[in-house]
Parts: C-alpha cells; sequence; structure tokens
C-alpha cells in the first residue's frame, strides 16, 4: 500500500515536472519572439564586447533562482529542487533560442562559432526568464488558481505570503529588465533622448512613476494592492513607487551599458536615454508586482 502510494506520488511529481517544462518551452518561445526576430539583437550577437555578454549571463543566473523560487515550474522546499529548475529554464531558453535562430536562417553552418554562440546567448536571456514566467501566465490548473487565491488574500498594500522588502524590489527588477531588453538595442532609445526637451523628460518621469503606481494601487488590476484604511496614498509611494522607479533606471542603464549604447555618450544623453528606457521598463516593474 505504501509503495503503491510512493509510486502515485513520484508519478504525479513527475507529470507536474514535464507540464511545466512543456509550459516553459511555450513560455520562452511566447516571451522571447519578438526579440529572436529582431535584427538589432542578432548585429548585438555579433560585435558585443564578450566581457558584458558573460556578466549579463552571469547576473542571469541568481535572477532565475528567484523567479524560480517564486513561480517555478513546480513547487519547490529546497534550494537543490529551485536552482535545478533555474538550470533546466536556463538551458531550455538556450535550445529554444538555438532552434528558432536555425529554423529561421540566422544561423548557418558557415557562421564562425564567435557569431552564433553570441547570438544564443543573449538571446538566452529573455528567453530563459520567459520559460519561468510561463508558469504565473500560461497555468490555469487547479493548483494555479489555489496559488491565485492565496496571492489576492494578500492585498494589502504591503509585502503577501511572507515576502519581504526586498522580494517586492527583486521582482520590480525582474519586470524591468524583462522590457528594456526588448527596447535597449533599438535605435529608437537615443532617437527619443535626443529629441526630448527638459520639460519633455520631466512629464515622461512624471508619467512614469505615476503609471506605477496607478497599475498597482488605483487601476483595480488583477492582483494590485489595496492601501489598509488610514495609511496615506503617498506611504506606499515612497515605500514602494519611488524606490521601484530608481530599481527601473538602474536596470535601464546596465542594459544600456551591455548593449554599448552608452559608449562615447556624454553624462547629459546617458541621463536622458536611461529616463527614456526607463518609462517602459518602469511600466514592467509595476506589471511585475502584478503578475509574479
Amino acid at each position: 500500500m505504501a509503495a503503491d502510494s510512493a509510486r502515485l506520488e513520484t508519478s504525479t511529481d513527475i507529470n507536474e515536472f514535464l507540464t511545466g517544462l512543456a509550459r516553459g518551452l511555450a513560455g520562452a518561445l511566447l516571451f522571447a519572439l519578438p526579440m529572436l526576430m529582431t535584427m538589432e539583437m542578432w548585429s548585438l550577437g555579433f560585435y558585443m564586447e564578450r566581457v558584458r555578454l558573460l556578466l549579463l549571463l552571469v547576473l542571469n543566473i541568481p535572477l532565475l533562482v528567484f523567479l524560480s523560487h517564486r513561480i517555478g515550474f513546480e513547487h519547490t522546499n529546497c534550494w537543490s529542487s529551485t536552482i535545478r529548475d533555474a538550470v533546466v529554464a536556463f538551458g531550455m531558453g538556450i535550445a529554444a533560442s538555438a532552434a528558432l535562430l536555425l529554423v529561421l536562417g540566422v544561423i548557418t553552418p558557415d557562421m564562425p562559432p564567435r557569431q552564433w554562440v553570441g547570438m544564443v546567448a543573449i538571446q538566452a536571456v529573455p528567453a530563459s526568464i520567459g520559460a519561468l514566467l510561463a508558469r504565473s501566465q500560461l497555468g490555469m490548473g487547479a493548483d494555479d488558481e489555489g496559488e491565485e487565491e492565496d496571492g489576492n488574500a494578500g492585498e494589502t498594500g504591503k509585502p503577501s505570503d511572507g515576502g519581504s522588502y526586498v522580494v517586492e524590489l527583486s521582482m520590480m527588477a525582474v519586470g524591468a529588465l524583462f522590457l528594456s531588453l526588448n527596447l535597449a538595442p533599438t535605435e529608437e532609445m537615443i532617437l527619443l533622448a535626443y529629441k526630448m526637451t527638459p520639460w519633455h523628460t520631466l512629464a515622461l518621469i512624471a508619467i512614469s512613476m505615476g503609471m506605477m503606481h496607478g497599475f498597482v494601487y488605483a487601476l483595480s488590476f488583477r492582483g494590485g494592492h489595496r492601501l489598509e484604511s488610514g495609511v496615506p496614498g503617498w506611504h506606499a509611494f515612497i515605500r514602494f513607487t519611488l524606490p521601484g522607479y530608481l530599481v527601473a533606471l538602474a536596470v535601464s542603464l546596465f542594459t544600456l551599458w551591455t548593449f554599448e549604447r552608452l559608449d562615447d555618450t556624454g553624462v547629459t544623453q546617458i541621463v536622458l536615454v536611461v529616463i527614456v528606457l526607463g518609462f517602459p521598463a518602469a511600466i514592467g516593474a509595476a506589471a511585475a508586482r502584478l503578475i509574479l
């Protein structure tokens, strides 16, 4: 009887893990497809400085471990399983990126290894994040519904489910990084910064923070937070929205530097480009608080 129960549990675990893997592959393609089919991202794989690419890949590992702990392929009770799922997601991102670039003819047999390795490596970062995001976005099982109920029960304007302040900021960094990776390689970020006046810049900063705050606290989106009775609105703005915006700017600065968009650029222009990219990054940070 005990042996049958053990086999049933093992089979359930395997099925849950395999279902998570299938979701992860779908998520890798769904979330990374715009970047996989963007010429700027292919070009970056050719010329991007290898030290910066390596740094991006290394920093992606703790980010994946964090995401795996929060929304991995399966429920995990130990860090070894969490790290295993993060490694699987990274591998899945590499495999999905290489396969699609090969099918699209972007990678060819006569291409030097330095080029195709760079192209696959840079695409694997958003693809691996998408693989882990798939559980929260594509999961529809009873298990996920239970999680959703638990998550909604904690909407009080404070970090829920035992989450700490650092976890909230980390979630915002993940969302900011994901959207930044989409837009940082494009020339439009530089062009927009060049066209903006100081008044445009101030307006964009106000709109970025206003949308961040509205997404989470004012627009009643699914997964949003409610302020407790008696808590003033500025409290959540100072405690979460403002630091979250600074996190989004820091992530924007890092992605622009990684993709060599700030080289030989003056300080003023760097600030403007970071603020421009900080707009989608701020929205990504707010969205992460809703969906993760």
